[in-house]
């Protein structure tokens, strides 16, 4: 059960194309973003689309796979935890941000051509 503590599953469109990056101490890193589309009515009765975008990184032969298979559009389904990033911009604000540490992925449709 350890690993339910910091799970996220999400299935959505990639908003751009792996970019995969080989660090210097040879360690390969893609990141991604993938768009999660809802919709509900609201009080008014009225349809509301609402998209949420979701950071995703992925580390060594995840990253490869995912630079190989993925492009901008593709339907995946997304296993990964969930992390938060603290950093000091360049006015010396300190900033947060939280991504989602890729686990495994499965393409699920065929890329959107929209």
């Amino acid at each position: 059960m350890n690993n339910l503590r910091n799970s996220v599953r999400l299935i959505g469109h990639l908003g751009q194309s792996p970019e995969l990056k080989e660090l210097k101490s040879g360690k390969k890193l893609a990141k991604f973003s993938v768009a999660i589309n809802e919709s509900y009515r609201n009080e008014s009765g009225e349809q509301v689309k609402d998209t949420q975008w979701h950071n995703i990184t992925a580390w060594g032969k995840q990253a490869e796979l995912a630079a190989k298979i993925l492009t901008k559009g593709s339907e995946v389904v997304i296993d990964g935890k969930l992390t938060n990033n603290t950093y000091t911009d360049k006015e010396g604000v300190k900033r947060y941000s939280t991504e989602i540490v890729l686990n495994e992925f499965v393409l699920v449709g065929k890329k959107r051509t929209d």
